[in-house]
């Protein structure tokens, strides 16, 4: 695992910026019913993506368990900003009208715990909208996936039939979903090699480090070693609180 109170400073500038943002916004909000008024965004990490979730009459809420990422998501996010823990979040019972959850449940061994939570401040009819199968969103038809792929991960945290059957657990029931493209986030081969050498990948590869570094010298063999591959698609679930 990252040590995100250190990633914050260049957490955005890494990972697709403004526009990878904007997207997945947009995507939230459209899975958000038009009455909702409340919104937490768990995990909301620098709130890039909880600073454009903006439509009015929609009151959004922050909350991430880094110090060093609720700093910088302070200047975005504002005074509906709060520290907390996923798995314990500092919101009363059917407290919120829908919560979401980014590029979130992928890095967590114990996501069926931030996914009960979830449903305990939900009000009935309000809706938790996820990301899924995070991971997979990167196995685009590209060199740099086909070497990456023998390493992949097969029982991801947020594999969509976990996440549906914990949720079913909690009375959440499936209620739509969406695709969006994570832009910016096209791997180019001399990136993905260094990231592999750093463990960038714990949540998507499970390899020894000798398989780290074999890895890592045959991305840098690839071609056009600095050109980006095709941008991931990423899915989104929506699943609302039974009454």
């Amino acid at each position: 695992m990252l040590d995100y109170d250190l990633e914050a400073a260049r957490y955005d500038a890494t990972r697709g910026g403004v526009p990878r943002a904007r997207s997945a916004a947009r995507a939230v909000l459209a899975l958000v019913p038009e009455r909702a008024a409340t919104l937490l965004d768990v995990g909301c990490g620098t709130g890039l993506v909880t600073g454009l979730m903006t439509r009015p009459g929609l009151r959004v809420f922050g909350v991430d368990a880094s110090p060093g990422m609720a700093r910088v998501a302070a200047g975005r996010v504002g005074p509906t900003l709060v520290i907390g823990d996923s798995r314990g979040l500092p919101f009363a019972d059917a407290s919120l009208d829908a919560v979401s959850a980014v590029w979130l449940l992928h890095l967590l061994p114990d996501a069926p715990a931030v996914i009960a939570e979830c449903a305990r401040v939900l009000r009935p009819g309000g809706v938790f909208v996820t990301t899924v199968d995070k991971d997979a969103g990167h196995d685009v038809e590209s060199d740099v996936a086909a070497l990456m792929a023998p390493y992949r991960v097969t029982r991801a945290h947020d594999a969509a039939s976990r996440v549906l059957a914990v949720a079913g657990e909690h009375g959440l029931r499936r209620a739509g979903e969406a695709r969006f493209t994570g832009h910016g986030q096209g791997l180019a081969p001399a990136d993905a090699a260094q990231r592999v050498a750093r463990g960038y990948f714990t949540s998507a590869l499970t390899m020894t480090e000798a398989e780290s570094a074999v890895l890592a010298r045959e991305l840098e063999l690839l071609p056009d070693p600095d050109v980006p591959r095709a941008d991931p698609v990423y899915r989104l679930l929506a699943l609302r609180k039974e009454a």
